[in-house]
């Protein structure tokens, strides 16, 4: 029974990388429940009951997300480039939908995103992903590393997870103007709080980019600072990698106790090598660092 149930979920898996992938193509019915191998006459149930959501109602979430990120993220494309990506035949008609789920106009979200709106939009579909996307972690999956140090220039996030949003844009535009871009020069998250503290304002996280040159500011608060070497413990998460709090409590709970190892005097850390937007969802790479003794 337990294999039964596995192949099927392998054949949901299936339907929800073939989205992520041809999010710009036709994802009618009968192209999906062919993907799953399933009847197209069943297929719109049994998708609904696994995901919570109707196959149209993922679609245009998964869409509209990416959508999001290129308005608030990738400022090279236009609105109407994005909007025709999205699936939509005209701006307005893509203006209005952005507008009815976000509260913002699609050139008011690329200028200033108004984040907790946009957080609350996407909780069905993160729900959705969550059924079949649980990552279940190996000791195998771990390897230790002897890395180098690296110089990096910083830009705090200290407050609210909801405003951090903000902060990654100011980041994103700072290391543009910067000359920085993440094919040159490595992207790095620092982890000083939990995900989720008692108090949201307790919220910390460096935003980090690895560079060795003299940093100028640009009236932003960046600061020069370095990510030291040593052991670590490497953990390299595919897809999602929005929420990496699993394979962090993986690493802590299961994997530290059972190694025998010590904990280095240095935050958990991440490096992101695939971007969501750039790449699709289920593409997006990080590599999670726990510092070693």
């Amino acid at each position: 029974m337990k294999a039964v149930l596995q192949h099927y979920h392998v054949r949901m898996q299936r339907v929800l990388d073939y989205i992520d992938r041809h999010l710009g193509s036709d994802l009618d019915l009968e192209t999906l429940s062919g993907v799953a191998a399933f009847s197209k006459f069943h297929f719109h149930r049994q998708f609904k009951a696994t995901f919570g959501l109707s196959v149209h109602r993922y679609v245009q979430l998964a869409r509209m997300k990416r959508a999001s990120y290129r308005l608030a993220y990738r400022d090279a494309q236009s609105v109407t480039d994005i909007a025709m990506d999205a699936g939509y035949d005209a701006p307005d008609a893509f203006a209005r939908a952005f507008r009815q789920r976000f509260g913002q106009s699609p050139s008011s979200f690329r200028k200033s995103p108004d984040w907790e709106p946009w957080l609350a939009a996407f909780g069905p579909l993160d729900n959705a992903r969550s059924k079949l996307m649980q990552k279940t972690f190996a000791t195998n999956d771990v390897t230790i590393r002897d890395v180098a140090p690296t110089p990096v220039a910083i830009m705090e996030h200290r407050g609210d997870p909801a405003t951090l949003g903000a902060t990654i844009q100011r980041f994103i535009a700072w290391r543009k103007a910067a000359g920085l871009s993440p094919k040159t020069n490595p992207t790095f998250n620092v982890w000083r709080s939990e995900r989720r503290p008692a108090s949201p304002a307790d919220y910390s996280v460096d935003l980090c980019v690895g560079t060795d040159q003299p940093i100028e500011a640009n009236g932003e608060q960046i600061k020069a600072g370095e990510i030291p070497g040593g052991r670590c413990a490497v953990l390299r998460v595919v897809g999602n990698t929005d929420n990496l709090e699993p394979a962090a409590l993986y690493l802590y709970r299961d994997w530290l106790p059972a190694s025998g190892e010590e904990a280095r005097d240095f935050p958990i850390y991440c490096q992101r090598l695939g971007f969501f937007a750039e790449v699709p969802e289920h593409e997006a790479v990080a590599e999670l660092y726990l510092p070693l003794k």
